[in-house]
């Protein structure tokens, strides 16, 4: 018995990684933090070491989201650039 295979349509695009997105998002967000940290004059009883990981427990996050929200919006931007694919698709027994 010869069998044709089934043919479905399926949508094909790039969307982005998020946690890729995330991860370097908190790097710029903790590079900013040092950036500025180190603009400030820092309290010698504290020391910049300190001052740096508590102004980073604000800039980290903020960069994980602001890269989060970078990695939606191309989402769906790639969801409009989609295109429609037809595929062979053989069915085991």
């Amino acid at each position: 018995m010869s069998e044709q295979p089934d043919v479905d349509q399926v949508t094909v695009r790039r969307a982005p990684k998020y946690p890729a997105f995330m991860i370097v998002g908190g790097g710029i967000g903790a590079i900013v933090t040092f950036i500025l940290t180190a603009l400030y004059p820092v309290d010698p009883l504290v020391g910049f070491g300190p001052t740096f990981a508590y102004f980073c427990l604000f800039g980290v996050p903020l960069g994980v989201v602001i890269g989060a929200v970078l990695a939606i919006i191309l989402d769906r931007r790639s969801t409009k650039r989609s295109r429609t694919a037809s595929v062979e698709v053989e069915r085991g027994e």
